[in-house]
């Protein structure tokens, strides 16, 4: 159970998470913004839209790598010092990805950004539940709201910088928000307690893990049936490594707590859900409504509203009325906001729909990531950050190709009973949820 190193009070904690809010932004912002330039990247650089597609493939994969080093790496040099290196590398890339003179310099450049950006959240995260202690159910809704504008702002944004700026402004724009963002940090951000200089690399584990998650990610992205399975079998033996070694990288005995296995596993089933209606919905408005990427995105606007409400107010009500309640109900409108668009549903209805859609993703979002953090001890929370953030991207991977791979064969009505499909699972781990909060003091 997390708690609070010194009694801070409700305005430090918000102007932390405004800090890291940004950070937050711009990571989960570029994976959506960038892809409405590719064309406009070929055309400029040179070379097919297939080896374009890089410029977003190299970026995932990058974050993939990198993500389950953020446990270590927090506790090695220090949570805070780790964040400002992440948004430096991420600035840094941004910068020179808006230099780039050619399709091979900008992928390369992109790696580097997807380094820095898959550090910014998982650690973000880690240093916001320590520092909220037993308010994380309240206020945690917060840090998680920018997920819920990224399908959102990231097409509609990325339209209005290429059409009128031109593609590297999409990168060049991070620049001043990431300089920014560090200065404010500098201030802002307490230093962590956790440094523990001479915390040791589990090289093996590194070896198995960040190659097996990315091949993994790669696999399912591209069915590539070589690469998903080269990467499930470097994570089953990363399985089997882990619970043997005396520092893993990722340490998966914390699955043996009912609360983090149960947390965790909602939280992959809602990146199944999320990520790939990231991708279901605006290839649905663009292809059966005829709508541009920019028109798109605004048609989703309802959806992030409806999350950004939710967000802000599940944490309280769960505190009041128990987090299985508040799961339950949010899977529940998740599949009432969903099944519409199995049957080619009014525009009108459409909308209401993804209202209320939203309301259920952000009402499941809130009170399942305060039960992963609450299930694990303060010296704990850097390595569970890792880990839901692994299970979430897996999830999200994972959904997305399954959808693809339906949409492809099967149209858009058959691919949105599989989305309410993989909505529906989740209602197995809410059920498991604790019926009351439990938050230390």
């Amino acid at each position: 159970m997390i708690k609070a190193s010194r009694t801070a009070s409700d305005r430090e904690v918000l102007r932390l998470a405004g800090v890291l809010v940004f950070g937050a932004v711009l990571a989960t912002l570029d994976t959506t913004i960038v892809n409405v330039g590719l064309g406009a990247i070929a055309h400029d650089l040179g070379g097919p839209i297939s080896a374009t597609g890089w410029v977003s493939t190299g970026y995932l994969l990058a974050v993939a790598v990198v993500i389950p080093l953020s446990g270590w790496a927090s506790e090695r040099f220090g949570g805070r010092r780790m964040w400002l290196v992440s948004v430096a590398l991420f600035t840094a890339g941004s910068a020179l990805c808006g230099l780039a003179w050619s399709a091979r310099s900008l992928i390369a450049f992109r790696i580097l950004q997807g380094l820095g950006g898959g550090m910014m959240q998982p650690i973000g995260q880690a240093l916001f539940a320590r520092a909220a202690g037993p308010r994380l159910g309240r206020l945690i809704g917060i840090v998680t709201l920018p997920a819920t504008f990224a399908p959102v702002l990231g097409p509609v944004l990325g339209g209005v910088l290429v059409q009128h700026l031109g593609w590297r402004w999409m990168f060049t724009i991070n620049v001043p928000i990431g300089i920014a963002t560090i200065v404010a940090a500098v201030r802002v951000v307490p230093a962590d307690e956790t440094h523990r200089p001479g915390h040791r690399l589990d090289v093996t584990g590194l070896a198995l893990l960040s190659p097996g998650l990315a091949a993994l990610v790669y696999g399912l992205g591209a069915r590539n049936a070589v690469a998903l399975g080269a990467g499930a079998l470097a994570l089953a033996a990363y399985g089997w490594h882990s619970s043997r070694a005396r520092q893993p990288l990722i340490d998966l005995r914390l699955f043996a707590r009912r609360g983090f296995a149960v947390a965790t596993g909602n939280s992959f089933l809602l990146g199944a859900s999320l990520y790939s209606s990231m991708l279901l919905l605006p290839l649905y408005y663009q292809q059966v409504w005829h709508a541009s990427v920019f028109d798109a995105g605004l048609l989703l606007v309802p959806q992030a509203l409806g999350s950004a409400v939710a967000l802000y107010f599940a944490g309280r009500i769960a505190e009041r009325f128990g987090p299985r309640a508040v799961l339950l109900t949010g899977v529940v409108l998740a599949l009432a906001g969903t099944f519409p668009f199995t049957q080619q549903a009014p525009a009108w209805l459409l909308t209401v729909s993804l209202l209320v859609r939203g309301i259920g993703l952000g009402a499941t979002t809130a009170p399942g990531m305060a039960a992963v953090y609450a299930a694990v001890e303060r010296d704990e929370v850097h390595r569970a950050a890792a880990v839901v953030n692994v299970v979430n991207r897996a999830g999200g991977s994972l959904g997305t190709a399954i959808l693809v791979t339906v949409l492809e064969n099967q149209g858009f009505t058959t691919t949105f009973w599989w989305a309410l499909g993989l909505s529906a699972l989740s209602l197995v781990p809410a059920a498991l949820f604790p019926r009351r909060s439990r938050c230390a003091a």
